[in-house]
C-alpha cells in the first residue's frame, strides 16, 4: 500500500527537500546510482562489462521546465556518447531516454522532444549502439510511440518500453512484435487510474507473461525487464518454446538489485543488461525504485523518522 504513496510523493518537492535533507538519504541513493558524472560512470562501465553484463545507461532528470533544460538533457546523452565510444562496446553499452527530460511535456513538446532526441540516436548509432524509449505515464505514450516509429524509419534498431499494467499494452505489444522492434517489457512503475491499468499485483502479473508470449513468438527482441524468479523462470520457458537461441531475447534487471542474478544470468550464457542511472537529478528515478521494492522503502521510511 505504500508503493503508491511514494509515486505521488516523487512529484512533490516538499517530499524532495524533505528526502535530500535526509543524513540517510545519499547512502542508499548510492545503491542506485552509482555516480553523478560521466567521469563517476566511466569505470562503473567498464567494471560491469568487464563481469560479462551490458548495460543501458540513464541520465537521470525529468523534471524539464524550459526548452533549454531539454537541450541540456541532449547534451548529456551525446557527452555520454562520446565517451563511449573510445570504449568500443558496441550495444553491450546501450542508453535509454526519457522523452520528458527532452522536452514533450512542453508547448509543442511533441516536434521539440523529437527534435532533441533524434541527433541522440544518430550519435549512438555511429558508434555501433542504440537507443531505448522509456515509456512513462500513460498520457504520454501516444506521443513516445509516434517518436519511436518516426525515429525507426533512419534507425530501425531503436527500442521502446512497454508497460504490463496498462490495459492497452497487449495491443501494443502484437503491433511492435509483428514490426520486429526491440521491446522491453515492465510491470509499470507509475501511479495510474484503474480506468487504465490494472491495480493488484497478480492481474499485473498475468498481463506481463501473456504480453511476453507474443513478444516472444513475434519477429521482434524481446528484453524482460523483471526482478521476479518466477517471471524470470517463466521467461526462459517461454523462449524455449518459440525457438528462441539465447542471444535472441536479453534480460534487464536495474543496478543495485539483485546482483547476484545478473551474475548468474550471465553465466549461463543469457545476455544480462543492467539498467544504470547516474547524475544529480536524481530524486524521482529514486523515489520509484523504493516504490517498486518495498524492503527498500521501508528501511528509508524507518531511517527518515529515526533521523528527522
Amino acid at each position: 500500500m505504500l508503493g503508491p504513496v511514494i509515486l505521488a510523493a516523487s512529484r512533490s518537492d516538499r517530499m524532495r527537500r524533505l528526502v535530500s535533507a535526509a543524513p540517510v538519504t545519499k547512502p542508499v541513493v548510492d545503491r542506485f546510482i552509482p555516480g553523478e558524472t560521466v567521469d563517476e560512470i566511466v569505470p562503473i562501465i567498464r567494471e560491469l562489462t568487464d563481469q560479462g553484463l551490458e548495460l543501458t545507461m540513464d541520465v537521470v532528470g525529468e523534471d524539464i521546465t524550459n526548452p533549454a533544460q531539454a537541450e541540456a538533457a541532449r547534451d548529456a546523452y551525446l557527452e555520454l556518447i562520446d565517451r563511449l565510444k573510445p570504449l568500443e562496446l558496441g550495444t553491450r553499452a546501450e542508453m535509454s531516454v526519457k522523452l520528458s527530460m527532452f522536452g514533450q511535456a512542453l508547448d509543442g513538446g511533441h516536434e521539440l522532444a523529437l527534435k532533441n532526441v533524434r541527433p541522440v540516436v544518430e550519435a549512438a548509432a555511429e558508434i555501433g549502439t542504440t537507443v531505448t524509449l522509456d515509456a512513462e505515464d500513460h498520457t504520454t505514450l501516444d506521443s513516445m510511440f509516434a517518436i519511436h516509429e518516426e525515429l525507426r524509419k533512419d534507425v530501425p534498431q531503436t527500442g521502446c518500453v512497454i508497460q504490463a499494467y496498462l490495459f492497452r499494452t497487449e495491443a501494443d505489444a502484437r503491433r511492435l512484435a509483428d514490426s520486429g522492434s526491440r521491446v522491453r517489457l515492465v510491470k509499470g512503475a507509475y501511479k495510474e487510474p484503474a480506468e487504465v491499468a490494472y491495480q493488484q499485483r497478480h492481474e499485473i502479473d498475468k498481463a506481463y507473461v501473456r504480453i511476453l508470449r507474443t513478444l516472444m513468438e513475434g519477429e521482434g527482441y524481446p528484453m524482460i525487464g523483471s526482478h521476479d524468479p518466477r517471471l524470470i523462470s517463466i521467461a526462459q520457458e517461454l523462449a524455449r518454446t518459440a525457438g528462441r537461441k539465447l542471444d535472441e531475447y536479453e534480460f534487464q534487471m536495474l543496478y543495485g538489485i539483485r546482483g547476484d542474478e545478473h551474475l548468474r544470468l550471465a553465466a549461463e550464457g543469457h545476455r544480462m543488461r543492467v539498467y544504470t542511472a547516474y547524475g544529480t537529478d536524481w530524486y524521482g528515478y529514486f523515489m520509484r525504485r523504493l516504490a517498486e521494492k518495498p524492503a527498500n522503502l521501508r528501511f528509508f521510511a524507518r531511517s527518515v523518522i529515526g533521523r528527522g
